[in-house]
């Protein structure tokens, strides 16, 4: 068996202040029950600026400025204790400002539904044109015309049912629906869609520009996010997936959309890896954007206690699966964990089923794990909404089993908690803090020996659907390649041992015969 690699990956961020007040739907549920409420009068006062977010030490980790290691010794509240040197780029991609976001969602859009007030559009345009990696990237031009006056943007909100776009408190621009009567074509949901299109583009656009794959070497894209693009015959008919290829010039791939909630980039490695095992494809890209939608979800429990709006992030991933070359980390196919129908919802059920399992199959212990990346949500977010340390609960129940299976003794629980566990870093995307934003960290750890291996879990919650109360899970382990390279993945041995053993198995037998 030659099992597939982990050749690349990339992440981006992008700072969405406005949008959390326009388009985050507790903000938009708000607005629509009381919109003098004062969770949105004082709101407001707590987005942060754009350099803040630059600065924010998970941010950082995301693009990978800083370890999780580094993030650990970082004291918190990590909103007060900005990373030191702190820039826009990473070793795994950027942040990018909400302007220039909005640029990009024009660039991105085929059916001129984004639409730019004029001074704003040639500011962007400016930047853009000057921006590394979207600089020469297809229909840049589109900023070059069809622009709008503040008072036409005005018009197309208040009486046409436009997503209004803001920048610095001002028009900014506008998202016009698709359709007149059509709700899977609404201005919302366009905009929310075009947004993760156009995160999405950035992170595949960073990829590219990060390794040596080219645009035309991709064969499959599988979209991972958890929007749902079609019209009201085929909601969520799909497909992202292309219409981000066409974007980044993957002319020779076709591709899909997969879908399950936070456990969707999960599903997606592991079909990525099966495409490529199979022979089918040889390089697969796997690619998720950001959710509009869950900007500023908690940010009513921020705002009571005096924090930051800290959910101002759209995040989106790339990651890229090939054939094994003999160096890049592989993704051990033969024990991949998955939580089955009938697993059962407990955390213990749910633990067992998309952990331990796997490592049964191949004969480790779960101490044989270096590092194991469940759903990485930042706990600056969560605990102040009362949802506690989400990867903390997570490490002390895999460590629990641990202890039970005699793995580990009692007294070192927590001891192994803090080896292989890590502060969540992830924004509260859904899909995206499910194991994803630590591929990039592992791959690296691993090439340079710091670890062996590591475990990345996705975990989703398919009652959201109503149409079953189920959980979901997905488990893969990232591991240290052999060297071996295809032909003898794990065979053990090389092709000139085979031929002696074989043919002093021969001599053996003759002498058997003989005798």
């Amino acid at each position: 068996m030659s099992f597939p690699v982990v050749k690349g990956t990339a992440y981006a961020l992008v700072h969405a202040g406005s949008m959390l007040l326009y388009q985050g739907s507790t903000q938009m549920t708000e607005r629509l029950k009381n919109a003098q409420s004062d969770h949105l009068r004082e709101l407001p006062a707590h987005l942060r600026k754009y350099e803040d977010a630059v600065g924010y030490p998970p941010n950082q980790a995301y693009i990978g400025n800083i370890t999780p290691d580094e993030l650990k010794e970082i004291p918190r509240p990590w909103h007060e204790n900005p990373a030191a040197g702190a820039g826009r780029d990473g070793k795994y991609g950027e942040i990018m400002p909400e302007d220039e976001f909005f640029g990009l969602m024009k660039i991105v859009d085929s059916f001129d539904l984004v639409m730019l007030e004029e001074a704003f559009q040639d500011a962007v345009k400016e930047k853009l044109q000057a921006h590394q990696i979207l600089k020469d990237i297809r229909d840049i031009n589109k900023l070059e015309g069809t622009a709008c006056s503040a008072a036409e943007i005005q018009t197309l909100v208040a009486e046409h049912g436009a997503q209004p776009l803001y920048s610095g408190g001002k028009p900014a621009g506008c998202v016009k629906k698709a359709h007149e009567f059509d709700e899977a074509l609404s201005s919302e949901v366009m905009l929310g869609n075009l947004a993760n299109k156009a995160s999405a583009v950035l992170a595949l656009r960073l990829l590219l520009a990060k390794t040596d794959l080219r645009p035309e070497e991709v064969d499959y894209i599988v979209e991972c996010s958890e929007e749902a693009c079609g019209d009201m015959n085929q909601r969520g008919g799909g497909n992202f997936a292309k219409a981000i290829g066409e974007m980044c010039g993957c002319i020779n791939a076709t591709g899909s959309d997969t879908r399950s909630f936070c456990a969707g980039p999960a599903h997606s490695l592991v079909e990525a890896a099966a495409l490529v095992q199979s022979g089918i494809y040889s390089n697969v890209v796997v690619v998720g954007g950001g959710s509009t939608a869950k900007l500023g979800m908690n940010s009513r429990d921020h705002v009571k206690k005096g924090l930051p709006a800290l959910e101002d992030m759209l995040g989106a991933f790339a990651v890229h699966i090939s054939a094994n070359d003999g160096a890049s980390p592989v993704i051990r196919t033969d024990a991949i964990g998955r939580h089955r129908i009938g697993s059962g919802a407990s955390p213990q059920a749910v633990m067992t089923a998309i952990v331990t399992d796997p490592l049964d199959k191949i004969g480790y212990k779960i101490t044989d794990i270096d590092r194991y990346a469940p759903e990485l949500q930042n706990p600056e977010i969560t605990e102040p909404a009362g949802a506690g340390n989400v990867p903390l609960a997570n490490y002390k129940m895999i460590s629990a089993l641990a202890v039970k299976r005699g793995d580990l003794q009692k007294a070192d629980l927590m001891k192994a908690v803090d080896s292989f566990g890590m502060p969540g870093f992830a924004p509260t995307q859904g899909h995206i803090p499910s194991g994803a934003p630590f591929i990039g960290h592992a791959r690296e750890m691993i090439l340079e020996g710091k670890i062996e291996r590591a475990m990345i879990i996705g975990k989703g919650s398919l009652f959201l659907g109503r149409l079953t109360n189920l959980f979901d899970g997905v488990s893969l382990i990232i591991e240290k390649n052999s060297g071996r390279g295809a032909d003898t993945e794990d065979a053990g041995f090389d092709e000139e041992q085979a031929r002696g053993m074989i043919a002093e198995a021969l001599r053996d037998f003759a002498k058997a015969f003989k005798g």
